[in-house]
């Protein structure tokens, strides 16, 4: 079975303390929760922050939710997310991250069925370039994979993001992508600026089924809701991360 660690820290830089923002009746970290929960394909769900007293208030959260918490390097999450699956005897990993309070149920269980298949060691469905909206990122892979990065994986972006070295080593892992039948890749549906927070309230305050195509009909039909987050840019730490790796590569 595949379990599910949701990777969650207070410290992101443009909107601190993000994912206990309250959200419906719960937070984004609580919400993440229980549509990651709602999957079929998921048997456990965990959550991973950090060891920073700051990160105190997620596991106090995460024992609210009844979940259990692991913590770990606050900067290197790719050890984080190795000592979480050793820890709980995680054979086969669902990366989601708490900044993702909309995530469809559905779309990580495509993704799962896909993955059980058996024919590949990584896939995912938010990996550049992606067909899925930003938000529904749903990464899956099995502990070798994992292990085998955390062994040899050396750049900044390798270690935060976690799984980038291996989609970035086709030689060493059978990597797969998931690709909706529609680019859907303009939809933002994260959590990473203060308009987003804005958006995704409106969005939970009126769609009573946090479902793709129910969020998707009502955006089509309020294109005001998501006006004011379309110029931010997908991917962005992402893309800060590979600036330090060439600072790295210049020492």
């Amino acid at each position: 079975m595949i379990s599910a660690i949701i990777q969650a820290r207070m410290s992101s830089t443009r909107l601190h303390g993000k994912v206990l923002l309250p959200l419906g009746d719960t937070t984004v970290l609580g919400m993440t929760v229980q549509q990651v929960k709602k999957a079929k394909r998921i048997d456990k769900v965990i959550v991973a922050t950090s060891v920073e007293k700051e990160d105190d208030a997620i596991a106090r959260h995460g024992e609210e939710l009844g979940i259990p918490v692991f913590r770990g390097s606050l900067s290197d999450v790719l050890d984080r997310y190795y000592r979480a699956t050793k820890k709980f005897g995680v054979e086969h990993i669902c990366r989601i991250t708490a900044d993702c309070p909309l995530i469809d149920p559905a779309v990580i269980d495509l993704v799962a069925a896909e993955y059980e298949k058996g024919d590949c060691d990584y896939i995912s469905n938010g990996r550049v370039p992606s067909t899925y909206p930003d938000g529904m990122d749903t990464e899956i892979f099995s502990f070798s994979a994992l292990e085998k990065a955390w062994k040899e994986a050396k750049l900044p972006s390798e270690r935060e993001h976690v799984t980038t070295y291996i989609w970035n080593q086709p030689g060493l892992f059978r990597v797969r992508e998931v690709k909706n039948s529609e680019d859907l890749s303009m939809v933002r549906l994260t959590v990473d600026e203060p308009e987003d927070y804005e958006m995704i309230k409106d969005i939970v305050a009126n769609v009573p089924e946090l479902s793709l195509p129910a969020i998707l009909v009502y955006l089509r039909e309020h294109p005001e809701v998501s006006a004011k987050t379309a110029h931010f840019v997908r991917n962005e730490g992402y893309l800060k991360s590979l600036k330090n790796d060439e600072k790295t590569k210049q020492l």
